[in-house]
């Protein structure tokens, strides 16, 4: 059946559905709902005697399980992810378009992406070689990790900041930090607790030209255990898996909600990185979670 006719076969049993609801509460007949709905008496009476097939049962199972993990994700999944969630959930072989059309006939969304604002860099000091250089395969943990900071708005025009490092293997959070100021601290809090979970490897760590990665402090306390690598002026793809994360924890977190205070922001940015870290699963990591995958790999 091509998809048009499916979408409109699927919303006729909406009306089917509400009609027979309406009628077993007995205040109407059936001869006035179908005449309101503007559908014939005897087209209902078929969809009523109908039997449907497995094909149509599997596909109620599918979408009462994806109308349920929507609204347990709060929107925020998309076609791609719902199918791998449900082919886990159901042990159902799931193709992705077919449940992109069942988002369709359900009527559910994932929440729109908003756009990125772009934030002007501090003139760097000191720089480092792009090492990494856009190859963002990495064979193993704690190979290359990328690190940036970003900034968050709560109450009246405050703000916060993140400092996250993630692991190009398995696309992990290793460490972040969460504080009031955009500082040399904050980056220092971050590495050192990366590092702490290091034994053997002296990762590669690819940051921007910003004033915390290019100050003698750090080079002083992590010269030794990191190999730094720097993205290109005005090339933020350079570091394009941490750019990619903040997208995805601000549109499937932050921009879903307001925040009065620190402590309420703060509390969410931890929940969703457990969230990311633990539960969330990657079609690159072949169906996996970050910590699953990484586990795997270990």
């Amino acid at each position: 059946m091509p998809k048009e006719a499916s979408l409109r076969q699927h919303r006729q049993v909406h009306v089917y559905l509400a009609i027979q609801s309406i009628q077993q509460e007995g205040e109407f007949s059936l001869q006035l709902l179908c005449e309101i709905a503007g559908v014939p008496r005897s087209s209902y009476y078929k969809w009523r005697n109908h039997k449907p097939s497995l094909r149509e049962l599997e596909n109620r199972q599918l979408i009462q399980a994806m109308l349920l993990l929507h609204e347990q994700v709060g929107g925020i999944y998309g076609y791609r992810r719902l199918t791998l969630h449900l082919r886990r959930q159901t042990k159902l072989r799931i193709n992705h378009k077919r449940m992109k059309r069942l988002m369709k006939m359900a009527g559910v969304q994932s929440v729109i992406r908003r756009k990125r604002k772009k934030y002007a860099r501090s003139t760097p000091q000191h720089i480092a070689e792009n090492l990494l250089n856009r190859e963002f395969h990495a064979a193993a943990p704690n190979e290359k990790w990328v690190t940036d900071v970003t900034e968050f708005k709560y109450g009246s025009g405050k703000k916060a900041y993140l400092s996250a490092i993630l692991d190009l293997h398995d696309n992990t959070v290793v460490s972040y930090a969460f504080g009031h100021s955009n500082n040399n601290a904050l980056v220092i809090r971050t590495v050192k607790s990366a590092l702490q979970t290091v034994r053997v490897n002296k990762p590669m760590l690819h940051s921007d030209r910003g004033f915390q990665y290019t100050s003698s402090r750090f080079k002083r306390l992590f010269g030794h255990e990191v190999v730094q690598s720097m993205s290109r002026v005005g090339r933020c793809i350079d570091n394009g898996p941490m750019e990619a994360f903040w997208g995805t924890l601000k549109c499937e977190k932050y921009y879903l909600n307001t925040y009065s205070t620190f402590e309420e922001l703060e509390k969410d940015i931890k929940d969703y990185i457990y969230f990311y870290n633990n539960e969330r699963l990657q079609a690159k990591l072949d169906g996996l979670s970050p910590m699953e995958f990484r586990t795997k790999a270990a």
